[in-house]
């Protein structure tokens, strides 16, 4: 039996996740737990890189790690563990930084975007560095396949020319090399629009559809959802092609998506109609995993122990890793 492929991915603790988080990155995860070896970080270290408050990162953790059990990560065959608690990931981190320049994680677009979407007047050494974290972060698992979407192609990029260059300049004996230089695993739908037709959901924005909201709220937050703005009243021709709520008809009522295209486009369907219709279906879609979730949140104390035997499980790795790379470089 060949050796599973090994894949690290991960999130910055934020609380409870949105619809978007469910699209773009949990569903894959899920569907990729048979096929590889899968650990999961919870990159608490990360969010020091854009906000130093952290009054509420341990809720948070625990918040978004029972949306990824509720929505199928199981933890006994894809650890789940609190970055902050392996120490390796700091040390392998300031080894990489020794080997990538200043200039190259300047040019990184995803760096130059952030700055701009979050209007920073300057930016930290530990942010400039931050893809240099995660390339420790992946390559403390020897991480071969990093799923991600396409705005954090450039990050594996740098991961691939860290690994590369390790490799050169280290070895173990009879030329062994120690690290993987992974590849980036695009996801089929890596992004699904915020309710105010912005293409990036985000909570910070305002436009989201949380995994664990109530029908209610769904239906609610729908009910502002943007549409085609040439489409006025029931009756009216309406363009589907650059309607949000179309798009998440495609997600969540597949089967029903060309119905609801026609009805869009002859003017049969009012939008009020079919933001219920889709509204209904987000609901019925993620209703196994609130039950689910529900049992979770009544024992906050067992996500914690399920935190803490996946960072036994990472360190064991880590550590072996890191064997390795002392052992290559002759020191420690």
């Amino acid at each position: 039996m060949s050796k599973k492929k090994i894949i690290l991915s991960g999130m910055r603790p934020t609380g409870k996740l949105h619809i978007g988080h469910y699209v773009g990155a949990l569903e894959n995860w899920v569907s990729l737990q048979e096929e590889y070896q899968n650990y999961h970080l919870i990159a608490d270290y990360h969010v020091l890189t854009t906000n130093l408050d952290t009054s509420n990162i341990f809720e948070d953790t625990i918040e978004m790690a029972i949306d990824w059990i509720a929505c199928g990560i199981n933890p006994e065959k894809s650890p789940i563990f609190r970055q902050s608690k392996v120490k390796y990931h700091t040390e392998l981190f300031l080894i990489f930084s020794m080997l990538i320049t200043k200039a190259r994680l300047e040019k990184n677009p995803s760096l130059k975007e952030q700055v701009k979407a979050l209007n920073l007047p300057t930016i930290t050494y530990g942010h400039l560095g931050y893809p240099v974290l995660q390339a420790a972060d992946i390559l403390l698992y020897k991480g071969e396949l990093v799923p991600v979407g396409e705005d954090q192609v450039p990050h594996i990029e740098i991961t691939r020319q860290i690994a590369d260059f390790f490799n050169q300049k280290y070895q173990l004996p009879e030329g062994k090399l120690i690290f993987p230089v992974p590849n980036p695993k695009l996801t089929n739908f890596a992004r699904l629009p915020g309710l105010d037709g912005k293409m990036k959901m985000s909570k910070s924005l305002g436009n989201t559809i949380l995994i664990s909201d109530t029908p209610d709220d769904v239906k609610t937050k729908m009910k502002k959802a943007f549409t085609d703005p040439e489409k006025l009243r029931k009756g009216d021709p309406g363009n589907p092609d650059i309607c949000l709520v179309y798009t998440y008809h495609k997600k969540f009522n597949p089967s029903g998506s060309e119905e609801i295209k026609a009805g869009c486009k002859s003017g049969s369907l009012g939008c009020f109609d079919c933001k219920m219709k889709v509204s209904e279906k987000i609901i019925d879609f993620f209703a196994p995993v609130n039950e689910k979730r529900k049992e979770l949140e009544k024992d906050k104390n067992s996500v914690l122990d399920i935190l803490v035997e996946g960072e036994k499980k990472a360190s064991y790795i880590a550590s072996n890793t890191m064997s390795e790379v002392h052992q290559s470089m002759k020191i420690g």
